[in-house]
C-alpha cells in the first residue's frame, strides 16, 4: 500500500513511557508520520502515578530516622513534623512539570496528540472519543495496566495505590491487604510517614516469586520498623462506621480478629487496560485477566496491530515498556527483526532496605542443576556506628558446573543503586572467579560481592 493511503503510518494507543518512545523514535528517527491518542495524563502509570511518585514518597520517608542516627555522628539536629500538604505541593509541581516534558518531547518529533480516549475500529481505523477517526499503516497499543478491587462488599471505600497521591490528609492508621512489591513498598512508605501500618497477606511470605532468603529478610526488618504483618491472613468484610461510609472501616479477618482502621488499601494485582477497546471483535487475542497476547515481536494475531507494556503482561516494567517499544520500531520501521530481550532483567523494589534482584532465585536456580550459593548477612558499617538493628544481605547463585553467576539478590539501602551495576556483570555472563577477580572497594557494603571465597551452601 501507498503511503499515503493512510493518515499515519503508526498511530499509538496510550501516552505512557513505552507509548510515548515509540512514538517520537518512529517520528523522529524514521521520519514516520505518526499519531498518539492519550485520555489520561502523558507520562502514564510510572511518571503520573506509579514509580515517580512513590520513589519521592520514598525518599520523604526515608528522613524519619535522620535525626537519632544524626545525633550519634555528633550532630545536634531536631526533630520537626512531617508536613503532607507541602510534600503534596512540591509533588504535584513536579508531576506537571514532568509531563510537560512528556508532552515536548512528542511534539519536538513532529507526533500529532489527541487528548481522547482511542478504540480500534478495524485493523487500521482508531475511533477517538472526540468523534474522529485515524487511519493506520500499524497501530501500537501501549495502554497499560491499572490496579483492581477484590471483589468484596464496599470495597470501593476502600484505596488503590493510584489514591494515596491525592489524600487530603495522611491517615492515622492503615491497613494495606497484599503481599507484593506495591503493597509492601506503601507499607514502608507510610510507615516511616508515622502512620499506624497493618499488612495482611494470605500467603506464607511476601513478595511471592523472589528469593526466599531475600523476601524473609525483608519481612523481618519490615517487622522490625513497626509493620503489624500477619502472614496467611486476608480480609473477609470491611464496613464503614457511618451510613455515608465515612470515618474509620471496621475489617473483619480470617484470624476472626476485628480492629478499627482509618483507611483501607488494597494492593491486590492489576489488570490490563484492554477493556472495550475493540480488541477481541478485531481478532486480538487476549489472556488471562485481559493481557493483549503477543509474540516476540510484540505483534497479535492481527498482523496490523501491535502491543507493549503493561498491557501484555509480561514483564511490567517502565525500562522493559522503553526497550519494548524500541524493538517495535526498530522492527517495523527500521526494517530490522528485533525481538524482545526478557532476558536477565534487574529491578528493584524500594521497601526499607531496598531489595535488588537480577537473574535466577536460588529455589528457581536449584531446580535447573547443581548450585553454589554465596551468601553473606551483616550490620553495615554506618547502621552499626549509630546502633542500629538493621542488616543487610549480599547473595550470590553459582552454577556448579560453569561457574556462571545465575543469580544476585541484595538486600540493604541503596539496593536498587547496585543491582544495576551487577545486573550489567550477571548479563555479560561473568563467572564467580571473574567477581573475585575484581578488587574490592573498601569499607563498602557491596565489596562482599566480590570476598565471599567460599559457598555458604550447595544444592
Amino acid at each position: 500500500m501507498a503511503k499515503n493511503e493512510f493518515d499515519y503510518d503508526l498511530f499509538v494507543i496510550g501516552g505512557g513511557s513505552g507509548g510515548v518512545r515509540a512514538a517520537r523514535v518512529a517520528a523522529g528517527e524514521h521520519d514516520a508520520k505518526v499519531g498518539l491518542a492519550e485520555e489520561d495524563r502523558y507520562g502514564g502509570t510510572c511518571v503520573i502515578r506509579g514509580c515517580v511518585p512513590k520513589k519521592l514518597m520514598v525518599f520523604a520517608s526515608g528522613y524519619a530516622d535522620v535525626v537519632d542516627e544524626a545525633k550519634c555522628f555528633g550532630w545536634d539536629l531536631k526533630a520537626g513534623a512531617f508536613d503532607w500538604h507541602d510534600f503534596k505541593s512540591r509533588l504535584n509541581t513536579e508531576l506537571d512539570r514532568l509531563e510537560g516534558v512528556y508532552r515536548k518531547l512528542l511534539k519536538n518529533s513532529g507526533v500529532d496528540t489527541f487528548d481522547a480516549r482511542a478504540r480500534i475500529k478495524d485493523a487500521h481505523t482508531v475511533a477517538l472519543s472526540d468523534g474522529t477517526e485515524k487511519t493506520a499503516k500499524h497501530i501500537l497499543i501501549a495502554s497499560g495496566g491499572r490496579p483492581v478491587r477484590p471483589e468484596i462488599e464496599n470495597a470501593e471505600l476502600g484505596l488503590v495505590s493510584d489514591d494515596l497521591f491525592h489524600l487530603e490528609k495522611l491517615p492515622k492508621s492503615i491497613l494495606i491487604i497484599g503481599g507484593g512489591y506495591i503493597a509492601c513498598e506503601f507499607a514502608c512508605i507510610l510507615n516511616g510517614l508515622g502512620v499506624e501500618v497493618t499488612q495482611y497477606y494470605r500467603g506464607a511470605q511476601i513478595l511471592r516469586g523472589f528469593d526466599d532468603e531475600a523476601r524473609g529478610m525483608v519481612a523481618e526488618m519490615m517487622q522490625e520498623k513497626g509493620i503489624d504483618l500477619h502472614l496467611g491472613t486476608n480480609i473477609l468484610e470491611m464496613t464503614p462506621s457511618h451510613e455515608d461510609g465515612s470515618g474509620p472501616m471496621k475489617v473483619k479477618p480470617t484470624n476472626g480478629t476485628e480492629k478499627m482502621f482509618d483507611q483501607v488499601l488494597f494492593a491486590t494485582g492489576r489488570r490490563p487496560n484492554s477493556d472495550d477497546m475493540g480488541l477481541e471483535e478485531l481478532g486480538v487475542k487476549l489472556g488471562r485477566s485481559g493481557a493483549i497476547e503477543v509474540d516476540e515481536y510484540s505483534q497479535t494475531a492481527v498482523p496490523s496491530v501491535y502491543a507493549i507494556g503493561d498491557v501484555t503482561n509480561r514483564i511490567n516494567l517502565t525500562p522493559v515498556a522503553i526497550r519494548e517499544g524500541m524493538a517495535f520500531v526498530e522492527t517495523v520501521f527500521g526494517g530490522n527483526p528485533t525481538p524482545v530481550d526478557h532476558d536477565l532483567v534487574p529491578s528493584a523494589i524500594f521497601t526499607q532496605p531496598e531489595m535488588g534482584t537480577v537473574g535466577l532465585s536460588e529455589e528457581d536456580a536449584h531446580d535447573k542443576g547443581p548450585i553454589e550459593v554465596y551468601a553473606t548477612s551483616f550490620k553495615p558499617m554506618q547502621g552499626a556506628f549509630a546502633g542500629k538493628a538493621d542488616r543487610v544481605l549480599m547473595k550470590l547463585i553459582v552454577c556448579a558446573d560453569t561457574r556462571v553467576v545465575l543469580g544476585c539478590h541484595i538486600v540493604a539501602p541503596n539496593a536498587g543503586e547496585l543491582i544495576q551495576m551487577v545486573g550489567i556483570a550477571v548479563k555479560m555472563g561473568a563467572t564467580k572467579e571473574q567477581f573475585d577477580a575484581t578488587c574490592a572497594v573498601h569499607p563498602t557494603m557491596s565489596e562482599e560481592l566480590v570476598t565471599m571465597r567460599n559457598p555458604t551452601r550447595t544444592a
